[in-house]
């Protein structure tokens, strides 16, 4: 089975009646944990440690079931863009989130209004030991903002303004149809369709499409401008009040991430993307362009033929099969998401665009969602989407409060599991022909961590600064998407895509603010431990999954110096990886010889 079961979670899908009572539930515990934060001691002493204790409780319970709840809604949504009821169960769940991080705010600050002497009694205490570093870290975030009530009325006035705008967004995107000519039948593909089909092999086809997309970005630019602009002057707004002046700030401390490490990361891959450079060249020559236009960067390099593209149930049979090498948990584990219909992936209309994997941690189950038509990327999607699910079983054990992983960790997981089934795809090829294209698929994928992710981050970098000094326009947006663009891809390309900022939801997320470079990171991080798990094999899965489970409880810098023993602050590390990522451009070029 291609598509998933949500039944087992809550019968009736946006209609069920089991859905609201839980959701009745989560705000009854949310009002206790309000009583709870209210009636804090004044004067808080290490022997009123058993009312943390249960306050700590509460929480943990809260953040799981809105996890479930959220996630619940978040692919009913996905599933079907036109569930009008769906969408009412998010504007739901936002009201409800927003109270619950009301009471959490009050909680944070209670914490850093504890003596420091008190605290370090506290923090020794057994029962609190393994939550050391998330207490200390509510406790110096609460330092960072305003007072409680000031807080607290962001997150109110939230709900209509800040997350509206996101909401918003989705809905336009949702009504949002590609003409694409097929067989000789022009046809209307949704957002996630039309995507797969810029690797069509016939320039003109793919030429058209992205006529078509482009002009319907471009359609509705201003209503995206308007959405991506009080989207961020919203944040900078609430940053100025913070006393933060740069708008990495956010997004560094929620990757638990030294600003150190990302300017070493991105300096050493602007260093060296000529191997990408020199990839892109030979690929112009194959396709027989001067450049590469974007829409010919996912274009096959050989000419393909309806055999060429697998089944769902190959494309999982061989995912399995490449898992069976790695490790015993990781295979079993994937096993049962199959057989237990754990995954959405059926090529249909009114699918949202894009994949994602989403936690249901009361039931320690996960669902994943996709459009599976048959490529070898669908395929390294499928794969990376079940590392993200692994990852949150591998912590089915590990404290809730040490289970909140920040982006970059959790794209290492997914990455991982991808590089396990890409290298096995491309090393198992049956001829040069086969082995071209799967080596393409890898090549295409450090491409786009290495360059399209460097591309939004100089993107997004400067429109903040701009956005500083006022409104940006859809124009003006569409000149620094394109700024970034050639400079990311060291010019290598003939025409860039201007809507591309309207057209990528990431930079409409309002949870997480720069939702870019945790991409690289992850990929990159991903890269050091496969080269671990080539050179141990089967017995570093032990250690894979020990390392999983510290993801939420350290920094990222902390997480690699036990793990891996590197520096991540040092270009070292970050040089070998990239090294990896572009390994396979110098094969490439000796397969295209003529």
């Amino acid at each position: 089975m291609n598509t998933w079961d949500l039944e087992s979670l809550f019968k009736d899908g946006s209609q069920s009646n089991e859905f609201k009572q839980y959701i009745q539930e989560i705000e009854n515990l949310i009002y206790e944990l309000e009583q709870s934060v209210t009636s804090w001691p004044k004067s808080f002493s290490s022997t009123s440690i058993n009312i943390l204790l249960v306050t700590l409780e509460k929480i943990s319970y809260i953040k799981m079931k809105l996890e479930q709840a959220s996630s619940f809604v978040g692919c009913l949504q996905a599933q079907n863009t036109a569930d009008v009821h769906a969408n009412l169960l998010r504007s739901k769940l936002t009201t409800i989130s927003t109270a619950f991080s009301k009471s959490l705010l009050t909680f944070e600050q209670l914490l850093g209004d504890i003596e420091q002497d008190t605290w370090d009694v506290l923090i020794k205490d057994s029962r609190l030991v393994e939550l050391t570093y998330v207490l200390n870290e509510m406790r110096n975030q609460s330092k960072e903002r305003l007072s409680v009530d000031k807080e607290q009325l962001i997150q109110g006035l939230s709900v209509d303004g800040y997350y509206a705008w996101e909401q918003l967004y989705d809905l336009f995107v949702a009504k949002i149809q590609i003409p694409f000519n097929e067989n000789g039948e022009t046809k209307t593909l949704s957002v996630g369709q039309a995507s797969n089909k810029f690797s069509d092999q016939s320039p003109i086809k793919r030429r058209e499409l992205f006529e078509g997309w482009e002009t319907a970005w471009g359609t509705h630019a201003d209503v995206f401008a308007e959405t991506l602009n009080r989207i961020a002057g919203f944040r900078l707004t609430v940053y100025k009040e913070r006393g933060w002046d740069d708008p990495l700030k956010e997004p560094l401390a929620i990757n638990r991430m030294k600003q150190e490490t990302l300017e070493t990361m991105w300096k050493v891959i602007s260093e060296n993307k000529q191997p990408l450079v020199e990839y892109m060249k030979r690929k112009a020559e194959i396709i027989g362009v001067d450049k590469l236009n974007w829409y010919d960067i996912e274009a096959p390099v050989v000419e393909t033929t309806t055999n060429s593209t697998v089944t769902y149930q190959e494309g999982s049979q061989f995912i399995l099969n490449q898992f069976r090498q790695f490790g015993p948990m990781l295979t079993e584990f994937t096993k049962n998401a199959f057989e237990k219909q754990w995954i959405e992936a059926e090529d249909r209309p009114g699918k949202a665009p894009g994949g994602f994997c989403t936690g249901f941690p009361e039931s320690n189950e996960s669902r994943i969602f996709m459009t599976f038509s048959g490529t070898p990327s669908n395929v390294s999607t499928l794969a990376h989407e079940l590392g993200h699910a692994f990852h949150s079983y591998a912590m089915s054990d590990v404290h809730p409060l040490n289970c909140d992983y920040a982006m970059n960790v959790a794209e290492t997981a997914s990455t991982f599991a991808e590089m396990i089934v890409a290298d096995a795809a491309v090393n198992q090829a049956n001829d040069k022909t086969e082995r071209l294209t799967l080596l393409e698929d890898k090549l295409q994928r450090s491409v786009a961590l290495l360059m399209n992710i460097h591309s939004r981050f100089l993107f997004e970098t400067r429109f903040y600064e701009e956005r500083k000094h006022g409104y940006v326009s859809s124009e003006r947006l569409s000149e620094l998407m394109v700024e970034a663009q050639k400079e990311a891809y060291c010019d290598s390309l003939e025409e860039y895509h201007p809507h591309f900022w309207a057209s990528k939801l990431h930079f409409f997320i309002t949870d997480v603010p720069f939702y870019n470079f945790p991409y690289t990171f992850g990929y990159l991080f991903s890269l050091g431990i496969y080269a671990k798990a080539l050179e141990e094999g089967e017995a570093f899965e032990k250690k894979y999954i020990a390392l999983l489970k510290d993801t939420g409880s350290m920094s990222v810098e902390e997480l690699a110096a036990k793990h891996l023993s590197v520096d991540l602050t040092k270009r070292d590390f970050w040089d070998q990886a990239v090294k990896m990522a572009v390994s396979d451009v110098e094969e490439f070029i000796q397969l295209t010889n003529k």
